[in-house]
């Protein structure tokens, strides 16, 4: 065996790839020190992924030079003290330094093991140092803002932080010193030599590759997931089977239970599942586990479906847990005949009873053994054919899987392997009279599907022992299961029951109201599925439960916004405005862009004649006001791309003082054009029979929180008492300029550059929701599913500031 051979075996016997070990042995020096340090290393470590890139990252360091004392830095990988690059490098330096004389206390010191800098302390760094470069900050905008980072990454009171924290902190706090994006940060090309455009085009390239890399999937709990053939047995052999049957691609499983719509938090178990196997070129399952026919329906099968193929994924199969009843039932058996199950005629009470839980409800009682636990392997058998067979009633019988009533974890107290249920399946009928529990089933039919990763959220943690003894009694291969933190939103409420509750109780209009935070309702109010993917990209993946307030949410939403959307002039609640001065048959035609700075919309033709309407907000009687900057009667304004001001002449109003109308003076003299330079520009929405301008909106529904406290179910009087009477304010009498009509035959209307966006996905053209603008100055809107020949009917996905300053 050459020297080389010698390395790669050394190599893989801690887990490196074959593409990673190529890339290390082209390096003589860095592979030579990497083999020694794994022969320095404790024997029969199981090295993760973290650990093995650390490893390398020491190798590349001492670079085949002779480092006294390495060892300390094994040892400070090995046992978890060293986690970072950063870590290893200052640990590195300490141990050169010192020679003979290191000491794990002096490696930790220098290398801050044992700091933790809270996301708190982070913060208050961030709001420090923007105060004390306010200035600069104001007058460059956001053109600073990747500066910032930097710099914020080179303060000595976070040199230990997680760098993945900075990005949405200093968003988050730019944002409200800033407020969003408008025209004075649009980029602007200067016209210079093509070596100039060369080396920008190139910069660009690398900012963007640089991006691309940095992802939900390359980072953090996704990041240090196990490889392919990194699943442990208790019998080897059945890695090799399960091995050969994936191919060494990466198979995952979204696995919703078909009991009721998905909402905001399985977007996120989708993006992990469905995306952690397209970022590796592997595949995986849409599952349906379909245990439980008393509670489930044809509809949420078919909103599933919907709601995956909405963010974008595909799935290889959609399989069902119902697909493997036969297969299930046969394992069960083999349980029984291992003596690892027994059937139990205990009432759920005297279960709860015999697992520690005391009559108050409360666990911590004293756990005793069923007084079936014994029975006989074939007395079991039998009994377990009478509950297939219908001779037991629902709760006369159950199969109880026989663990360890000794353990700490509660998932190893005698779980139920299968209960009898009279109720019919709707793809196995009347076949089965026994159905079995997610306990039961889950691990088995990820197996069945060699899933090489099992991913699901951390309340499944204490699962993970039942679910990997369950497989090694029956004899299975044994995928490991790995769990990562939930995603709440605050300010609502998720659960499937208080829902219909305001369904049933016509609180809202339906599971798909926009208030709500299902993935109906969000797609009905008009939110873009690649905004929601971008959302969860930036909270990244980590094992603690991450809790997002509702104006967070809708940041990321607005800011996806942004940059997708074409503009026009809307006006919520009108006033028309005659413009004295002007003939009735006066038209002049203004250009506008469809969005500024991105000239791939286009622009868009307005007629400005002598009657048009402007926002009721817009106008004020009063001349006091010097903060006022819109039409009064002592103060002409701009209209947008208008090339003159207009001035106030008179008004006129109904029996109850409403102002109804108002007329102008259009100041197109010569003589006064100098004179009349306007302090601010509104919007308007021309009349004119040619264009059939005004289009009449028949509702606008303007959405607030559906709650008015950030934790509704706290409320003394229950959640319903917090409901919020404005979440849906109505507005009958809105226009908006002729304009619409292109965006509707264009939408979904993405541009070119849009697609660029690693989180783009093509929708259903089919679909009304996809119809979306910015309202200028009113906020961001969608076309409802009520929308049809009957009138228009608008959903305002989120206003144009961030409500939350």
């Amino acid at each position: 065996m050459t020297e080389i051979d010698q390395l790669i075996d050394r190599f893989k016997s801690v887990g490196f790839e074959e593409p990673k070990i190529k890339e290390i042995t082209k390096n003589k020096k860095v592979s030579d020190s990497l083999s020694e340090l794994i022969e320095e290393a404790p024997a029969g470590n199981e090295w993760d992924k973290s650990q093995r890139a650390l490893l390398h990252n020491l190798a590349s360091l001492i670079k085949g030079s002779t480092l006294t004392n390495s060892k300390l830095i094994i040892d400070g990988i090995v046992c978890g003290d060293l986690k970072t690059a950063l870590q290893v490098d200052a640990a590195y330096k300490y141990v050169r330094e010192n020679a003979e004389g290191a000491t794990k206390e002096g490696m930790n010191a220098c290398s801050g093991v044992g700091i933790e800098v809270s996301e708190d302390q982070v913060r208050k760094s961030v709001q420090t140092y923007i105060d004390d470069n306010k200035v600069t900050i104001l007058e460059q905008r956001y053109k600073l803002v990747p500066g910032i980072f930097a710099k914020v990454k080179n303060l000595p009171e976070l040199k230990w932080a997680d760098p993945r924290s900075f990005k949405p902190i200093i968003d988050s706090e730019i944002l409200k010193v800033l407020g969003p994006k408008d025209e004075r940060d649009l980029v602007k090309k200067k016209a210079k030599g093509t070596e100039t455009k060369k080396n920008q085009k190139k910069k660009d390239s690398e900012a963007i590759s640089d991006t691309s890399k940095r992802t939900m999937f390359t980072e953090g709990f996704l990041g240090d997931l196990h490889a392919v053939d990194d699943n442990p047995q208790a019998t080897p052999e059945l890695l090799a089977e399960h091995l050969k049957a994936v191919n060494g691609q990466v198979r995952t499983r979204f696995p919703p239970e078909p009991n009721g719509y998905l909402h905001i938090g399985h977007s996120k178990a989708i993006m992990v599942n469905f995306g952690y196997a397209k970022h590796n070129n592997g595949v995986c399952y849409l599952r349906f586990d379909d245990t439980n026919p008393e509670a489930e329906a044809p509809e949420y099968f078919e909103s599933i479906k919907r709601m995956v193929s909405w963010l974008g994924f595909e799935p290889w199969k959609i399989t069902y847990s119902s697909d493997y009843f036969d297969k299930l039932y046969e394992l069960a058996e083999v349980l029984i005949k291992n003596g690892k199950a027994y059937v139990c005629h205990s009432t759920p009470e005297e279960i709860r009873a015999g697992r520690g839980i005391k009559a108050d409800g409360t666990p911590g009682g004293e756990r005793f053994a069923c007084k079936w636990r014994e029975r006989p392997i074939k007395e079991n058998l039998e009994e377990f054919t009478k509950m297939r067979d219908g001779f037991y009633k629902p709760g006369e019988a159950t199969l109880r899987m026989k663990q360890d009533l000794n353990s700490p974890s509660p998932q190893m107290w005698d779980l139920i392997a299968y209960r009898v249920l009279n109720a019919e399946h709707p793809r196995t009928g009347n076949k089965w009279k026994i159905y079995p529990t997610y306990d039961f089933t889950h691990c088995l039919v990820d197996s069945f599907e060699n899933i090489t990763h099992s991913l699901c959220t951390t309340e499944f943690y204490l699962s993970r022992e039942s679910y990997e003894w369950l497989c090694d009694q029956v004899h299975v291969f044994r995928p490991t299961q790995r769990e990562y933190g939930r995603l709440n939103i605050t300010g609502t409420v998720l659960s499937k029951r208080k829902i219909a509750k305001l369904v049933e109780g016509k609180y809202v209009r339906g599971w798909d109201d926009p208030r709500l935070f299902t993935l109906e309702a969000i797609r009905r109010r008009g939110v873009p599925p690649g905004a929601i993917l971008s959302f969860i990209n930036t909270l990244g993946v980590t094992t603690s439960t991450t809790n997002i307030q509702v104006v967070r949410f809708e940041s990321a939403i607005r800011k996806y916004l942004e940059d997708t959307t074409p503009r026009l002039m809307f006006i919520l609640d009108p006033i028309e405005v005659i413009v004295d001065n002007l003939n009735d048959d006066y038209e002049e035609i203004v250009k506008i862009p469809f969005r500024p700075g991105t000239p791939e919309f286009g622009e868009r033709s307005v007629p400005f004649t002598n009657k048009f309407y402007i926002e009721r907000s817009d106008f004020s009687e009063s001349t006091d006001d010097k903060e006022f900057f819109r039409l009064t009667p002592n103060q002409p304004v701009g209209l947008i791309k208008v090339p003159h001001t207009v001035s106030f002449k008179s008004l006129e109003k109904d029996s109850n003082g409403k102002i109804t109308r108002i007329h102008v003076k259009y100041e197109n003299d010569a003589k006064d054009v100098k004179t009349m330079k306007p302090k601010t520009y509104i919007q308007w929405v021309p009349v004119s029979s040619k264009y059939k301008s005004p289009i009449k909106v028949k509702e606008t529904r303007v959405y607030n929180q559906l709650f008015k406290s950030e934790n509704p179910s706290a409320h003394p009087d229950g959640y319903l008492a917090d409901i919020n009477p404005k979440s849906e304010l109505v507005y009958a009498t809105s226009l908006i300029e002729h304009n619409f009509n292109t965006i509707v035959d264009k939408s979904p209307w993405v541009v070119e550059s849009a697609k660029e966006s690693e989180f783009y996905v093509k929708e259903d053209a089919s679909g009304k929701e996809v119809c979306r603008f910015q309202g200028m100055r009113v906020g961001y809107f969608a076309l409802d599913k009520d929308s049809g020949k009957d009138g228009i009917i608008l959903n305002r996905i989120v206003n144009l500031k961030d409500s939350s300053k």
